[in-house]
């Protein structure tokens, strides 16, 4: 289906053609037309399938230079808020809006002006609920709610901050409700605030024709060594590698770099400067690989990715589909490879419940060992560390320093991705078994998985 025939602004089109958009994806035909009637909706798609143009162009249709805040829309990071605020710009130069970004990790202040100039505001829910406490928020023109990435702010636990905001807002408005999966936390959301929405839902698939999918059976010390291996080997292009924990994103993208790979991490745990650098970098191909959670990744718009690993096993098929479906776009061919150790077993059995997936095991291949800098974890009770990185020096992102926020000192305090404190070294293998600690690194000499048991002596550990 042609845009024309959604009856969209000329100036809307113009900025369509302009950019080389023609035809609507299918989520795009089912959900603007409903959006257009002033229907709430509620809209199910894969990762790349143009949720954020479907709910984009209609808005933009109907809103009114000068007349307040008339749009809202909340998203899970602050990096999907940024891209959401950008395509909001893109499509809307003709209509001459303002467009404010309102997210954490960056100072409040300047955001204040936000409120007074936008007709459009896009947010993360923890930011946007400080400016409420604070009052700089007048929501008596909402006319628009988009809810963006609902499971992935549930999974984060924004729920009770989601609807704290939703019951601020004027009951007369239309709410749209964008979501890959639907848990019953999300049909709780829909139940309570949406009325009598339209459900539309594009089918879930993975092209076969263009998407390559394997995975290695290896144990537990070879997989950072098959992954510098294929990293070597995939040098055309740009490679996602997932993994499951910040923790385990810090670790492996600082050793990657250490083994000579362009590399380098985003999740939620970096500075806001950080994570717009390492995706600017990605997107410029100043790196080649991206090293990141689930969570970080979820909903970004990043072309000419070739290749995806999943160092980690995702928990379900869902994520799986998410995951590869960053590859193999727009006609183009992309491979996703993923590396199943003994701890991954539960998940890829909960991966294959999905019948239409295909993914054939391949033997490994021969491939050379890597040494690993394993960042080594204590537990302490909450409170008696800062929260920062678990490196010192170069960390993975490639700048000099620990990440912001670390405590000083011959290690480093965070919060990993479970909400527990740890603190960290470094302990190095060298190819003829012998070890070394960083200072004040004492206790068993024995390699210890993610978990923190041992496992064995063999020289290469991860």
């Amino acid at each position: 289906m042609k845009f024309e025939e959604f009856g969209l602004k000329p100036s809307l089109l113009e900025q369509l053609h302009k950019h080389g958009f023609t035809d609507a994806t299918s989520i795009q035909e089912k959900v603007i037309p409903e959006i257009h009637k002033g229907k709430d909706v509620v809209g199910q798609s894969e990762t790349g399938s143009g949720k954020t143009i479907a709910f984009n162009l209609p808005i933009l249709d109907k809103i009114v230079k000068g007349k307040g805040v008339q749009v809202l829309v909340l998203t899970p990071t602050r990096e999907l808020c940024v891209q959401v605020k950008d395509a909001f710009e893109l499509f809307g130069r003709g209509i001459g809006l303002h467009v404010g970004a309102v997210y954490g990790g960056v100072g409040i202040n300047p955001q204040f002006n936000e409120f007074r100039r936008a007709e459009v505001i896009v947010a993360t829910p923890g930011r946007l609920m400080d400016h409420l406490k604070r009052g700089s928020f007048n929501t008596k023109h909402i006319k628009f709610l988009v809810l963006d990435e609902v499971d992935k702010m549930c999974e984060m636990g924004f729920v009770e901050d989601v609807e704290s905001i939703i019951n601020q807002l004027p009951k007369q408005r239309q709410t749209l409700l964008f979501s890959a999966t639907i848990p019953e936390n999300v049909k709780g959301i829909i139940h309570r605030y949406l009325h009598n929405p339209v459900m539309l839902k594009t089918k879930t698939s993975v092209d076969k024709s263009l998407l390559k999918q394997s995975y290695y059976e290896v144990k537990e010390y070879e997989r950072f060594s098959l992954m510098v291996h294929f990293l070597n080997k995939h040098n055309k292009g740009l490679s996602l590698v997932f993994c499951a924990t910040r923790h385990q994103v810090d670790s492996l993208s600082y050793n990657l770099q250490k083994n000579g790979v362009n590399a380098m991490a985003i999740h939620g745990g970096l500075s806001q400067n950080r994570r717009d650098f390492a995706l600017d970098s990605l997107k410029k191909q100043h790196i080649q690989v991206l090293v990141a959670t689930d969570v970080a990744a979820r909903g970004l718009d990043i072309k000419n990715v070739v290749y995806v690993y999943n160092y980690d096993v995702p928990k379900t098929s869902e994520d799986y589909v998410h995951r590869i479906g960053r590859t193999a776009r727009a006609g183009e061919s992309g491979e996703a490879i993923t590396f199943l150790s003994n701890k991954d077993h539960d998940n890829f059995r909960n991966v294959l419940r999905d019948r239409s997936l295909d993914i054939p095991r391949i033997d490994v291949p021969e491939f050379q060992r890597y040494p690993y800098l394993q960042k080594q974890r204590r537990e302490f009770s909450r409170g008696n560390f800062r929260e920062g990185s678990g490196f010192r020096g170069r960390g993975s992102s490639g700048f000099r320093g620990g990440h912001s926020g670390g405590s000083r000192g011959g290690f480093q305090g965070r919060r990993d991705s479970d909400g527990r404190r740890e603190h960290s070294g470094e302990k190095r293998e060298y190819s003829d078994g012998r070890r070394s600690f960083s200072p004040g690194r004492e206790g068993r000499r024995e390699h210890q998985d993610s978990k923190g048991r041992g496992f064995g002596r063999s020289q290469y550990n991860m």
